[in-house]
């Protein structure tokens, strides 16, 4: 039954951080768990809300704007965590409490007109990239900072904090400390800056170790899916 199956994930997912907080000297109430549903359908969103998940992320506007509308009687906060194009930013606008790919100023430009539009303020980090790969977005570190003033002083806009993917085939703990260096430097100038987005399923507790206030699970939580279409 998929009501057990995605409960079981759960607890392990749960039992990993606390494992993870503990070996850090930290609270269990210091992490965010959102529960990445991308490819999963929105009966899986409902299921996660019954077991007491109240943070979903999405990384495609198509399929994040359809759950979000499906699941509109929900008290959830949709966390869009994919790469954002300027022409889907209406849309991500209308139902995203979160928006944590943030990596270059046209972006904000972009997103702080629609939020004024439509009567919004939405939280927004900067993504920073570790690894420089093309095509899996983020600023380069050096020009976060830049960024991060931007959206501060955006009207519709609010900074959070920053994001970051692990690098491909290098050692997270290395990285989520560079990362966590960055976060605090920014955060001197923008108290209000207190959300660090890193770690997801194969890399929770460096991320943990690191900072992280926020980590992203999607397979560790719901298991292997192959794409829904459309």
């Amino acid at each position: 039954m998929r009501r057990e199956e995605i409960r079981a994930g759960l607890a392990e997912v749960e039992r990993r951080i606390e494992e993870a907080c503990r070996a850090a000297g930290r609270h269990r109430s210091e992490i965010t768990l959102i529960a990445v549903t991308k490819t999963y359908p929105a009966s899986d969103v409902r299921l996660l809300n019954d077991l007491g998940i109240r943070d979903i992320g999405e990384n495609r506007d198509q399929e994040a704007a359809a759950k979000a509308a499906e699941c509109a009687d929900l008290d959830l906060t949709w966390h869009f965590i994919g790469q954002l194009q300027t022409n889907k930013v209406r849309s991500v606008v209308s139902y995203a409490g979160m928006i944590h790919s943030v990596d270059r100023p046209r972006l904000v430009t972009a997103l702080a007109r629609e939020a004024v539009r439509a009567g919004r303020e939405i939280d927004c980090l900067v993504q920073v990239t570790l690894d420089s790969v093309a095509g899996r977005g983020g600023i380069e570190p050096e020009g976060a900072p830049a960024l991060a003033a931007g959206i501060a002083s955006a009207e519709g806009l609010r900074l959070r904090g920053v994001m970051a993917v692990a690098p491909l085939g290098g050692n997270p703990a290395e990285a989520f400390a560079r990362l966590r260096e960055l976060a605090e430097a920014i955060r001197k100038d923008h108290p209000g800056a207190d959300v660090l987005s890193a770690g997801m399923s194969e890399d929770l507790a460096p991320a943990i170790a690191h900072g992280a206030t926020h980590v992203r699970v999607g397979t560790a939580l719901l298991g292997r899916r192959k794409a829904i279409v459309g």
